[in-house]
């Protein structure tokens, strides 16, 4: 499945793990806002969710950090989505 298709399923979990005030700006609608630096006190919610997960940040390098974190706690399930604008794309 692509990452496309992965967005566009009905039960997939959408993290920003940008700043809030980045948030605040502009974010991908349905998204939950948890900042890098609050990913590894959020693992188990994360652990939790029975659906894809798709980390985006700005760029892409945040929401590879925090999906190399996530990963080393063994929790799978988890995709880079790169920045917002890479996500705003593949949403539509």
């Amino acid at each position: 499945m692509s990452l496309k298709e992965i967005l566009h399923h009905s039960g997939t979990r959408i993290i920003d793990v940008r700043e809030p005030f980045e948030f605040a700006e502009d974010h991908i609608t349905g998204a939950v806002n948890i900042p890098l630096n609050s990913i590894p006190a959020h693992a188990e919610e994360i652990r939790n969710f029975k659906s894809p997960v798709v980390l985006y940040c700005r760029s892409g390098n945040r929401s590879g950090m925090a999906l190399r974190t996530l990963s080393g706690l063994g929790i799978a399930n988890l995709y880079n989505g790169g920045g917002l604008f890479d996500m705003k794309a593949l949403m539509n």
